[in-house]
């Protein structure tokens, strides 16, 4: 589908700012890669080879006795003995001394008779969010080529959790941010247009609701319902959504006296047509501009509450969680020198974006 003319020149000025060019790439990249988290950090193989067969466990249950084991319980992928009953074919002697046995199959000294040796494709790196890793020592670990970025203090891998953390901070800030632009868009396009009582009374709403502190509800919120994702994406939005009322309603009470808007009413046209398609896109550049705010807002306040044990869920992989875990495990720098630079690179490449994005709707900028 070709792009308009106001689109084509919107999107070459977005080109020739480079920084937020290479943002836009470098943040298309880490986003992309971190979409397929499953695939690059697991504690469970990609594909199982077994006797001529073949399981996917990152997407589905397999018990252990599909591998030959005893129990119905899920298989412990990366316990010594499933790994011999899978790369064996299921013999007895796994139980034994599995260790033995998957040295003598490295090495091709064992035959397996009557039995068809398995394999199995494990991701890059082989924890999950939420798996231990088996090393000696007390926790935090510090970084190695087992776990290039370290430990927490429960030994679970901090890059794994980067990247799960990394995935859901940008989609839980999308989410916010998206909603939150949607009811504050409609809400100060409302108010610009009509003005009058509408304006005022939306006006006095908007004063009441700015006073009211979100952290209280959000524990009040949670003690009631528990944690859960989606109801801190709720509660945020209903924080978030005032942010934008302010400039959109000015650009429309600017806006709704123009010739173009009363040529328009006097020739007939609906009012959300006016509001949506004609005077919105005016308004678009004061509205960006606004959004780096509320996405940096968004990714700070979920990393805050986590910080303070009033964010997601314990058992999610979360940034602030691990900021908090640098705070109170000061001999271990790698936590803090990771924490920092996530979310310093994060941060970074969003506000480049969306400057890139703010000045390519800004019929004044123009770059060389």
């Amino acid at each position: 589908m070709a792009l308009s003319p106001l689109n084509q020149r919107r999107w070459n000025n977005f080109r020739r700012n480079r920084r937020a060019l290479w943002s836009l790439r470098i943040f298309l990249v880490l986003f992309g890669l971190s979409l397929f988290a499953e695939f690059i950090a697991n504690d469970k193989p990609i594909l199982v080879q077994y006797r001529g067969e073949y399981f996917t466990p990152i997407f589905s249950f397999y018990p252990e006795t599909a591998f030959g084991g005893d129990f119905q319980t899920e298989a412990a992928y990366r316990d010594p003995e499933v790994q011999c009953l899978i790369q064996s074919g299921g013999i007895e002697d796994c139980f034994d001394d599995p260790e033995g046995i998957l040295e003598q199959i490295g090495t091709g000294s064992y035959q397996a008779d009557g039995f068809q040796k398995g394999w199995s494709i494990w991701p890059p790196i082989p924890y999950s969010y939420r798996s231990t890793v088996d090393r000696p020592g007390a926790a935090p670990l510090p970084p190695n080529r087992q776990n290039l970025l370290g430990t927490d203090d429960t030994k679970r891998d901090v890059l794994a959790r980067v990247i799960y953390g990394f995935r859901l901070s940008i989609l839980f800030t999308l989410i916010v941010t998206t909603l939150a632009s949607v009811v504050g868009i409609i809400a100060g396009a409302v108010q610009g247009y009509f003005g009058g009582w509408i304006d005022l009374v939306f006006q006095r709403i908007i004063e009441i609701w700015g006073a009211t502190p979100s952290l209280y509800v959000i524990i009040i919120l949670f003690a009631i319902l528990g944690r859960s994702f989606w109801l801190l994406v709720f509660i945020l939005v209903l924080f978030s959504w005032t942010a934008l009322v302010g400039v959109v309603r000015a650009e429309f009470l600017r806006a709704r006296n123009l010739e173009y808007v009363r040529a328009a009413k006097a020739l007939g046209v609906g009012n959300l047509t006016i509001m949506f398609r004609h005077m919105l896109p005016n308004a678009m550049v004061a509205t960006i501009t606004m959004l780096p705010f509320i996405v940096t807002g968004t990714i700070s306040t979920l990393a805050g509450l986590d910080f303070l044990g009033f964010g997601l869920p314990s058992s999610s992989p979360s940034l602030g969680e691990l900021t908090l875990q640098a705070k109170q495990n000061l001999k271990a720098p790698w936590l803090a020198f990771t924490a920092f630079t996530v979310f310093a690179v994060m941060l970074s490449l969003l506000v480049f974006i969306f400057e890139g994005v703010r000045d390519a709707f800004d019929p004044r900028k123009t770059f060389e």
